[in-house]
C-alpha cells in the first residue's frame, strides 16, 4: 500500500564491496520526506472531511492538538462511522505513504483505528493502516502507519473508526507523505542464488508486486505466499459467492515472473466468516449431526473451489493452519471447527484438497513447533492421520521468533522430530523480531539489535541448509520492514523483522543469509545479550516482578508479567500468585497455566519454561476483563515467597 512519483537516487545505492557492520534501520542517511496532505483545522472549516454515513462532521475549538481548532465527529450510530477524507487524486499506486493523525475521545474511552476504503468496479475493499489503539478523553493519541495503494481504484478514502463504542471523537493534525524511493540494490548477491539447497520465498500482499517492491521480490526470491488473499474471508465472504480480486493480481505477477506459489490457507480458525459456523436455523453451530454435516459440506465446497482455482500454478497448499493447542490434554485447539466436527474437519480438508489439486503437496502448518509440548502433539496428530490414510505430505513450521528465542538446538530438535515420519518439512512464515518482550518499544531499531538479528538469521539458515532433503522451502513472512504484521501484533510498535529495511535496502540480517563473513564476528555464548531501553526490576529479595498493561479497551485489557529469580539456586518449576484489587478476570493466558478463584490468581509454568536459572527470568501474558477500574496487583509471591514489585 502506498504511492507517488519517485526521484532517482542511484548515487545512494550501497556498493556490494562495503563491509557490513551494525547498522541503523535505513540505509540512506537523513532522507527528506515529501508531504502531500495536511489537515490542521485552523481555518475554521472541516477542510474537505466528511462522514462515512449520517454522522455529523464539524469544526471545533473545544480541544485541539495543535493551535486552536480540531474536527469533531458526533451522532455516530456504528463503530465504523467516522471522519473520512478523499485521497483518490493524491495517492498514487506504488508509493509508500506514512499517514499520521491525532485522535481523542470527547468522553469515555475506546480503541481507534486508521483505515482505508477503496473501490474497484464498484466493489469495496478495506485496508487497515493502524490497528486498535487505546484512546481516551484525557489526552491526544497518535495513530501512525504506512500505506501503499497496489491496485487501480475509482474510490479511495482514509478514515478513522473505533472498535467498541459510538462516542463522539476529535481528530487533528493529519499529515501524509512519503520518502522518495531508493533504487533496489542490484550489485549485491541474490538470496536465491546463494541459498541453493531449497527455494527461498516471501509472503506478499498487493504492495509487494508494484514498483521497487516487485523488483526486490523478483531479484531475491524463488517463491511467494499470498499472505491473506487466499484465506476464507478474502475468497468466500458470503456463502457460495467466490471472489479472487485480491489473489488474481498476485498470481498473475508470480506466473509472469516465474515464481512458485505456496497456497495459504484453506482452513483456519481465524479470518473465517461467521456464516460458516451458523446453522440452518440461524443459530451458532453446536456438535449436532446436522450442524456437523452442514459444516463439512461448506468446507468441501470451499476447498474444491479455491484449491482448484489456479490448477498447477499452486504447487503447495497449507491445507489446515494452527490446529494444535498444547495447553489441552489432547493437544487439539478447541476452535469452532473442532467443537462441531472433531478431527473430521481436518480429514475432510485434506481429502478434498487432494481431489481438487492432485498435483499439489499438502501441508499442516503451525507456530511454536520448536516448543517440545506443541511439537510432540503435532507429531502425534500427523502420525495418527497418516496411519489413517489422510494425504498429508508435509509439516509447516512458521518460525516466528526473536533475537533471543529459540536456540538453534531447540530448532534442530524440531526438525529432527519429524524426520522419522518420512514427510517434507518447510519453514513457512519466518521472521525475527528485534523485541524480546511486549514492554519494549524503539523509535528506530538499535544497531545492536540489528546485529544480533543478523546472527540469528545466519545461524538459522545454516541449520536449515544442513537438511536439504528434509527442509524443502523457507519462506519469510514479508518482503521488507515497511510491511510486517509485527508492527501491530502482539502490540503496536515498529518492528524490523526481515532482511530488508523500510526503504528496501539490505540490512545486516540480509548479510547473515547472503554472506555471513560481512557481519561482525558473533559474540561468545557467554556474552550478554544486547540490552534494551526498558526498566529492570530492582536487585533485592529472592524474586522481582514487573507487571505491565500493554493494551486497554472498554471492559478489557492485555498484560505482560515478567519475574526474575534473584535466588542463588535455579528453579525447576514455578508458581507466581497475586490478588486482583479491581475484580479483574483472566480470559486467556499464554506462556503458563493459570487458575483463578475470585480475585486470587496463580500462574504456573508449562512443560517448556519451568527451568529458570539463578538471575534468569520467565514471562507470560494474558487477556483479561475489568469493570470500573483496572489497578495493578500490589504484591506477588513466587513459590510462596514474597517478591519485590518493580
Amino acid at each position: 500500500m502506498r504511492a507517488l512519483p519517485k526521484l532517482a537516487l542511484a548515487a545512494l545505492v550501497a556498493a556490494a564491496s562495503v563491509a557490513v557492520v551494525a547498522a541503523t534501520a535505513d540505509a540512506a542517511a537523513d532522507p527528506i520526506p515529501i508531504t502531500v496532505l495536511t489537515s490542521d483545522f485552523e481555518d475554521g472549516t472541516v477542510q474537505g472531511w466528511a462522514g462515512r454515513s449520517a454522522e455529523t462532521i464539524a469544526h471545533s475549538t473545544a480541544v485541539a492538538h495543535g493551535g486552536t481548532g480540531s474536527l469533531l465527529v458526533s451522532g455516530r450510530t456504528a463503530t465504523w462511522q467516522g471522519p473520512s477524507l478523499d485521497v483518490l487524486d493524491t495517492f498514487e499506486k506504488g508509493t509508500a505513504y506514512t499517514i499520521s493523525v491525532w485522535v481523542r475521545m470527547a468522553s469515555g474511552s475506546d480503541s481507534a483505528r486508521l483505515s482505508v476504503e477503496r473501490r474497484t468496479g464498484g466493489v469495496a475493499s478495506y485496508d487497515q493502516i493502524v490497528g486498535n489503539t487505546a484512546v481516551t478523553s484525557g489526552a491526544w493519541v497518535n495513530l501512525t502507519g504506512r500505506y501503499t495503494l497496489a491496485t487501480d481504484v475509482e474510490f479511495l478514502r482514509v478514515y478513522v473508526e473505533t472498535a467498541s463504542t459510538t462516542g463522539d471523537l476529535h481528530i487533528d493534525d493529519l499529515t501524509a507523505g512519503y520518502v522518495p524511493a531508493l533504487p533496489v540494490q542490484t550489485g549485491i548477491p541474490s538470496v536465491k542464488d546463494v541459498v541453493t539447497e531449497f527455494p527461498v520465498g516471501a509472503a506478499i500482499t498487493g504492495a509487494e508486486i508494484v514498483t521497487e517492491h516487485g523488483q526486490l521480490l523478483t531479484k531475491h526470491f524463488d517463491s511467494v505466499t499470498p499472505g491473506n488473499a487466499l484465506k476464507w474471508d478474502a475468497t468466500e465472504p458470503s456463502e457460495n459467492t467466490f471472489t479472487y480480486a485480491q489473489a488474481d493480481p498476485l498470481m498473475a505477477f508470480a506466473k509472469a515472473n516465474g515464481l512458485a506459489v505456496r497456497g495459504h490457507t484453506l482452513v483456519w480458525h481465524n479470518q473465517t466468516p461467521s456464516w460458516v459456523f451458523t446453522g440452518a436455523d440461524g443459530q451458532p453451530m453446536t456438535a449436532t449431526a446436522e450442524d456437523k454435516a452442514l459444516l463439512l459440506e461448506r468446507l468441501e465446497n470451499h476447498t474444491r473451489n479455491v484449491a482448484a482455482r489456479y490448477g498447477t500454478d499452486i504447487g503447495v497448499w497449507d491445507v489446515v493452519n494452527e490446529v494444535i493447542d498444547e495447553s489441552q490434554p489432547d493437544g487439539l485447539r478447541r476452535s469452532s471447527w473442532f467443537d462441531v466436527a472433531g478431527l473430521d474437519y481436518i480429514r475432510t480438508a485434506f481429502r478434498v484438497a487432494r481431489e481438487a489439486a492432485p498435483h499439489a503437496k499438502l501441508y499442516i502448518n503451525d507456530y511454536n513447533t520448536n516448543v517440545p509440548a506443541k511439537r510432540d502433539h503435532l507429531f502425534n496428530l500427523v502420525q495418527q492421520l497418516k496411519a489413517e490414510g489422510v494425504p498429508i505430505d508435509g509439516v509447516g513450521h512458521q518460525v516466528h521468533i526473536n533475537i533471543n528465542w529459540p536456540t538453534v538446538a531447540e530448532t534442530k530438535a524440531m526438525i529432527d522430530k519429524f524426520v522419522p515420519l518420512g514427510i517434507d518439512q518447510q519453514v513457512t512464515e519466518m521472521d525475527v523480531s528485534i523485541y524480546t518482550g511486549n514492554s519494549e518499544s524503539f523509535p528506530t531499531p538499535p544497531a545492536d539489535r540489528l546485529l544480533k538479528q543478523a546472527y540469528v538469521y545466519r545461524d538459522m539458515f545454516a541449520l536449515f541448509r544442513q537438511y536439504p532433503g528434509e527442509i524443502t522451502s523457507v519462506t519469510l513472512w514479508g518482503l521488507a520492514d515497511d510491511n510486517t504484521w509485527l508492527d501491530t501484533f502482539p502490540v503496536t510498535r515498529k518492528d524490523a523483522p526481515l532482511l530488508f529495511d523500510t526503504r528496501l535496502q539490505a540490512k545486516p540480517a540480509y548479510w547473515g543469509v547472503a554472506d555471513p563473513s560481512r557481519i561482525e564476528t558473533s559474540p561468545s555464548p557467554s556474552s550478554p545479550s544486547p540490552s534494551a531501553s526498558v526498566s529492570q526490576p530492582p536487585v533485592t529479595g529472592s524474586c522481582a516482578v514487573t507487571y505491565k498493561v500493554t493494551g486497554s479497551w472498554p471492559g478489557g485489557f492485555q498484560a505482560d508479567v515478567t519475574f526474575t529469580n534473584r535466588g542463588s539456586t535455579p528453579l525447576t518449576s514455578w508458581k507466581l500468585a497475586w490478588q486482583f484489587a479491581g475484580g479483574q478476570q483472566i480470559s486467556q493466558l499464554w506462556g503458563g497455566a493459570h487458575t483463578q478463584s475470585g480475585t486470587a490468581v496463580t500462574v504456573g509454568n508449562v512443560a517448556w519454561n519451568g527451568s529458570v536459572a539463578a538471575g534468569g527470568t520467565a514471562s507470560f501474558g494474558f487477556l483479561g476483563s475489568w469493570t470500573g477500574s483496572n489497578p495493578a496487583p500490589a504484591a506477588f509471591t513466587l513459590n510462596g515467597t514474597a517478591c519485590t514489585v518493580a
